[in-house]
């Protein structure tokens, strides 16, 4: 049943949509674009997969990843929390559309349902697990976020800026399928400054989980890096969520005693309190920058200030609410094929095969 409101948006009734959530960052991007979808009947669940990484999942083996351990216990409890409803990898209904900030798994469940893809967050840089991914097929998930967006296996990516649509279609993605619609939690950071965050005028170092997701880092030259800058103004280190809390506090403590660690808290409101921002690849380097704050990253500045999202006063989760609608209501079913799909051997076979060819 399609119906239009007094702004003459599409309003769709008693749609079923299934939101797929990873970290605590993409469960609260995805919470908010259901709330402007209330005239549907939403579910929720934590990421899923098939197969072996389903089986290792499910013993608690990739405790590294939002699929099992403290990360999934996190989001479940959010769910639990905020009175969602709940159907654990999307078995209880058959689902009109399903929204994901991932597309690096794509359980087979939801193959051939509609996808609105999310942005979650900055993109890994591409290494040599991108090339091995992007040539070789190696599968997806061994590239992290630098192969976001070129699975294809989804109806519409909503992005978080012109830059980064410019960056997907130069990667390979299929510019008629990007949205750029901004991106929550990233998209009204001056709202962070109204906060009750007890310190300022502070240094503060944003850490990676690059070890836990095996990843090469040089914690204590990180670290050492960040006591030279602060040159003896208070150090705050906020830890990744996804890192083990009492390893990585111990390396900060023995290098600078002094420095206030943090493993939990609202991340945005004390980067709207400091005064420098350190991090080494980290989306929240945004927030820094939309703040006007001196941002030290690995990435180059002028690349992520031309890549920043939007700052559109927090309307971005109307936004992908409003494609959501749009694609739900679309009878027309985009094609979609991973493009990426694991055939390590196929572009070996094609070289042999156009060299055979080129002898004859």
């Amino acid at each position: 049943m399609i119906e239009y409101n007094i702004h003459n948006n599409i309003i769709i009734k008693n749609k079923k949509v299934l939101f797929i959530c990873g970290t605590m960052n993409t469960t609260t991007m995805l919470h908010a674009i259901s709330r402007e979808l209330s005239e549907m009947d939403c579910y929720f669940t934590h990421m899923y997969a098939d197969g072996l990484l389903d089986f290792l999942a499910k013993k608690d083996l990739l405790n590294f990843v939002p699929l099992s351990g403290p990360i999934k216990q996190s989001t479940v409890k959010y769910f639990q929390d905020n009175n969602l409803k709940i159907d654990y990898y999307g078995k209880a209904n058959d689902y009109d559309l399903v929204v994901t900030c991932t597309d690096l798994i794509i359980p087979r469940n939801i193959k051939n349902t509609k996808i609105v893809h999310v942005q979650e967050g900055m993109t890994d840089p591409e290494d040599l697990r991108y090339l091995l991914v992007k040539y070789f097929k190696f599968p997806q998930y061994l590239a992290s976020t630098s192969v976001m967006g070129l699975s294809d296996e989804y109806d519409i990516f909503c992005v978080a800026s012109e830059g980064y649509k410019a960056k997907f279609i130069k990667k390979g993605v299929r510019a008629e399928k990007i949205r750029v619609t901004g991106i929550p939690n990233y998209d009204n950071c001056k709202s962070y400054t109204q906060n009750n965050f007890p310190h300022r005028n502070f240094v503060l170092v944003a850490t990676s989980d690059a070890r836990e997701t095996f990843k090469y880092e040089n914690r204590s030259k990180f670290i050492k890096n960040a006591i030279k800058i602060a040159d003896g103004r208070q150090l705050i280190f906020k830890l990744h969520p996804n890192e083990k809390v009492e390893r990585a506090t111990r390396e900060i403590k023995r290098l600078a005693p002094d420095a206030i660690v943090y493993s939990s808290g609202n991340i945005h409101e004390m980067i709207a309190n400091c005064d420098v921002l350190i991090t080494k690849y980290s989306t929240v380097v945004y927030t820094g920058i939309a703040l006007g704050k001196e941002v030290l990253s690995e990435i180059d500045i002028d690349e992520l200030i031309s890549l920043s999202p939007l700052q559109n006063g927090g309307s971005s989760a109307v936004n992908i609410a409003n494609e959501c609608r749009i694609l739900i209501g679309n009878k027309v079913k985009r094609k979609k094929a991973n493009l990426l799909k694991f055939q390590p051997l196929k572009p070996i076979r094609n070289a042999f095969v156009n060299l055979v060819a080129s002898v004859v």
